[in-house]
């Protein structure tokens, strides 16, 4: 039995979601809840492409490198062979002359012997520094009884005496016989190798007296 005034017919439940349009509307492209930083535009920009001027910067460093080697290479001054500057005694001669006339043509790395006065040249065949022979030079003031001296010697002559004058990174070094007279100078290329320095030594020992080590 039902009472009068009552409605025993079903109700529907209740849906909360009916009034949430949120959670109860579908989400599409324009619902979706952002998540982006803000400020990613101000710190990278909104182009991810690089600027004219920043494409310039990094076109005209390496040319700037590349410039400043060219430059550098320009400006630094040629190798300096020491031997040139040595001072001559004045007493070469004959002595002298016989030595340049005895010394080998060529040596391996070089071009043909020129003799010039006192001296006799060897052409470097690439870019390295000339081979040079000087006869009749100064002794070396630096020459003491505590110096330091290069025994060489050639296939079947007696040693030669040769006293470092001069050393110039990555080029060379140069000697001064002085053991013989007159004193003989020679400028090794640091490509040269032992073989001209040895040949020398042994015509040296042919060609000119032997004299006693004067430290002066």
């Amino acid at each position: 039995m039902t009472s009068a005034g009552s409605d025993d017919t079903p109700q529907d439940p209740v849906d909360d979601k009916a009034d949430d349009p949120v959670a109860g509307a579908p989400a599409g492209d324009g619902d979706a809840v952002a998540t982006e930083d803000p400020t990613a535009d101000e710190r990278y920009g909104a182009d991810s492409r690089l600027s004219p001027a920043l494409i310039a910067t990094l076109v005209a460093i390496p040319i700037m490198v590349i410039a400043g080697f060219i430059a550098f290479a320009a400006l630094r001054p040629d190798a300096v062979n020491p031997v040139e500057s040595y001072a001559a005694d004045g007493s070469a001669s004959a002595d002298c002359t016989r030595l340049l006339e005895a010394v080998p043509q060529t040596f391996e790395g070089f071009g043909d012997k020129e003799i010039s006065g006192d001296r006799a040249t060897w052409p470097a065949d690439g870019s390295g520094d000339d081979l040079t022979l000087r006869c009749g030079v100064t002794r070396p003031a630096e020459l003491s009884p505590t110096s330091n001296l290069q025994e060489i010697h050639a296939a079947g002559q007696a040693g030669v005496q040769w006293f470092i004058t001069d050393t110039v990174d990555g080029s060379g070094q140069a000697y001064v016989c002085v053991d013989h007279r007159p004193y003989v100078a020679l400028w090794v290329p640091s490509n040269a190798g032992n073989g001209p320095i040895t040949d020398i030594s042994g015509l040296i020992d042919q060609t000119l007296d032997r004299g006693p080590l004067d430290f002066g």
